[in-house]
């Protein structure tokens, strides 16, 4: 066997270089939203940070579609429509706009070159390719598109054409062998073509690289399986081949595969689900990744593959890191007593109780501002907030007027307040200052009340205690991306929600299965339960990030997990008979500070050891505790989680 190229011939034996085993980032899939409508076989086109072009494709009917769509990691809008219907076709940006080659219709392949401005509008004629095709794959080197194999209907295609705006396209290099269905992405001014399906019906396993500068087509190894109807795009000067299928339908494939622009092939993780015919383009620091056909059919997936990032989300919450507006907080801690009607106040030094105040109807949280300016208590019955100066730990103005706010978080930006209307189902978002009604986002589930944020904040995971749900939500997009049943169903009553402070995972305390379920914050799969007691309820982060403590409100007891590896290291129980909720850990990291929720009572416990340092008498109903100030640069809210 010989390889051809633009020149003549070359010997096989020439042409195969050693590809030895490199490290190629491994990549983790996470989800980020969903697209209006399924699609497979989009061309997709990268416009910077975060947003791509995607033109054609089909529908979940297997029909072409003629709309051009500007995406972005969360969802999509119309940008424009094609000329005709397409799907299989390529594109690249060059300049100003992106161009669209060829695609074929229900009936034929097409050989125009269609321009379309980056912000979409007008497609309009730019050229013609040399041959129509469809099923090919194309990528850009400078101010040249280059466009690999395809099908004009009759035969497979082994041609590299180049174009630029302004010339004539033409074959500037011929593969070894016919090719349709390759992934194709440049990496060092090479092109890397990867797979593909073969004239046999059979898909290819080969790696080729094409230098422009020579016109040389070289096979440089091999994908550890043969695929096709794969997608590919670059990072960090690597190629990763993503997804695709063997040679029939139904036969898709999970697995990413890095390249470089050496050659050397290495695995690189893999998708969620095995998926094909997905679009892929880069965007800042990941890869976007749009559709595709999975088990289920064609899809309207929208997610990020991206490397796992070493963090701590907690490393502003360190022992006595308090800043801004915390470090003029007086030093107390608030406790809403929900059958009360009212406040008690107690100093943390003194264990004593030293102010009292009515509240609205049915306080369930107090809740530090984003800007820690303020402490809000939520009146859920009484539709209404409650303001604390921290400087003086008074009540400041009137009651602020609020829908069902049985709890309340704030955006990651500090723009809206996220108030939980639990009994309306709904998250409404409200301006941060004035509470105003900025949109009401309807849940699909009964009973949600506690929610983290992903390390990013662009995401969110909600409880919905009623229904044994948790949701994803978009925070930017304002909607609700993903439900999630746990794996008890309606037998479990998820509560609270906390992140790892890697960012990999989230616990999920659920009361009525008496332990924490694992989430995996990339692909939201329920990873595991660990089992801590009775009524697991609050979680709880200690200031070193190296634990999380777990109240079991049925078990008088508190569990202490390590964040290390997900178990219980120890237990603490409180004597005579406790019922420990909801609280928060002092500024120092050496008090949690807890609720007895049926008791009328509030524990401080030492982080030292477990033991009780005082059991305090308060009203009925004690529930979201919090205890201010606390180490961090801004509220996301509840009874505080700092970042």
């Amino acid at each position: 066997m010989k390889l051809r190229l633009a020149g003549g011939l070359l010997p096989l034996a020439v042409a195969l270089i050693p590809a030895p085993a490199f490290g190629a980032t491994r990549l983790v899939e996470r989800p980020t939203g969903a697209l209006t409508a399924p699609v497979q076989d989009a061309a997709a086109a990268s416009l910077g940070t975060d947003r791509a072009l995607l033109l054609g494709g089909l529908t979940a009917a297997d029909t072409s579609r003629a709309d051009i769509r500007l995406a972005t990691p969360a969802g999509d809008r119309a940008a424009g429509t094609l000329p005709l219907a397409v799907h299989d076709a390529a594109a690249v940006r060059l300049g100003d706009a992106v161009y669209l080659f060829g695609g074929g219709t229900a009936t034929t392949q097409r050989d125009e070159i269609v321009r379309v401005p980056v912000a979409g509008g007008v497609a309009k004629l730019a050229g013609r390719l040399p041959a129509p095709s469809s099923d090919q794959a194309a990528a850009s080197i400078g101010d040249t598109a280059y466009v690999v194999g395809g099908y004009t209907g009759t035969r497979w295609l082994d041609t590299v054409v180049a174009w630029r705006p302004g010339s004539p396209a033409r074959v500037v290099a011929h593969l070894p062998f016919p090719l349709r269905y390759a992934a194709v992405a440049a990496a060092g001014g090479r092109l890397v073509i990867a797979g593909g399906s073969l004239e046999s019906g059979a898909a290819s396993d080969a790696v080729l690289v094409f230098k422009p500068r020579t016109g040389a087509v070289t096979r440089i190894g091999r994908l550890p399986a043969p695929r096709t109807h794969a997608a590919a795009a670059t990072l960090h000067g690597v190629v990763y081949v993503i997804g695709g299928r063997g040679s029939t339908v139904g036969s898709a494939t999970a697995s990413i595969v890095g390249v470089d622009f050496q050659g050397r092939i290495s695995a690189a993780g893999s998708l969620d689900s095995p998926r094909s015919d997905l679009a892929a383009v880069a965007v800042k620091d990941g890869i976007l990744l749009a559709g595709g056909r999975g088990a289920s059919g064609t899809t309207r997936s929208l997610s990020e593959l991206a490397p796992p990032v070493t963090r701590n989300v907690y490393s502003h919450d360190a022992p006595n890191m308090l800043t801004g507006a915390a470090r003029e907080a007086r030093p107390l801690v608030y406790v809403p007593n929900s059958a009360s009607n009212t406040v008690d106040v107690i100093n943390p030094a003194t264990f004593r109780i030293v102010g009292h105040f009515a509240t609205g109807q049915l306080p369930q949280h107090v809740v530090p501002a984003w800007d820690l300016r303020t402490l809000y208590v939520t009146n859920d019955l009484g539709n209404s907030l409650t303001a604390i100066d921290p400087r003086t730990g008074k009540v400041e103005g009137l009651g602020i007027p609020v829908t069902d706010p049985y709890n309340m978080y704030f955006t990651p930006d500090g723009s809206y307040a996220i108030v939980v209307a639990e009994r309306l189902s709904r998250l409404d978002f409200r301006d941060a200052h004035t509470f105003r009604l900025h949109r009401s986002v309807p849940v699909p589930c009964a009973g949600v009340d506690h929610m983290d944020f992903s390390a990013d904040g662009r995401l969110l995971v909600a409880s919905c205690e009623f229904s044994g749900q948790l949701l994803v939500v978009d925070v930017a997009g304002e909607r609700v991306v993903r439900t999630i049943r746990l794996p008890d169903g309606r037998a479990g009553m998820p509560q609270d929600v906390k992140l790892s402070p890697d960012g990999a995972t989230y616990y999920v305390a659920d009361m009525r299965a008496g332990g924490v379920w694992e989430l995996d914050a990339s692909s939201f799969r329920v990873v595991r339960f660990v089992r801590t007691g009775a009524g697991a309820h609050g979680l709880y982060p200690s200031r070193d990030a190296t634990r999380l403590y777990v109240t079991n409100r049925m078990d008088s007891s508190v569990s202490v997990l390590s964040f290390a590896t997900g178990l219980p290291v120890t237990k603490w129980r409180i004597p005579r008979g406790a019922s420990p909720d909801m609280g928060g850990v002092s500024a120092d990291g050496n008090v949690l500070w807890l609720t007895g929720r049926y008791n009328a009572e509030v524990y401080a416990i030492s982080t030292r050891d477990g033991s009780l340092l005082a059991r305090i008498h308060v009203g009925l109903g004690p529930h979201g505790l919090c205890v201010w100030p606390q180490p961090g640069r801004y509220s996301l809210g509840h009874t505080g989680i700092l970042r």
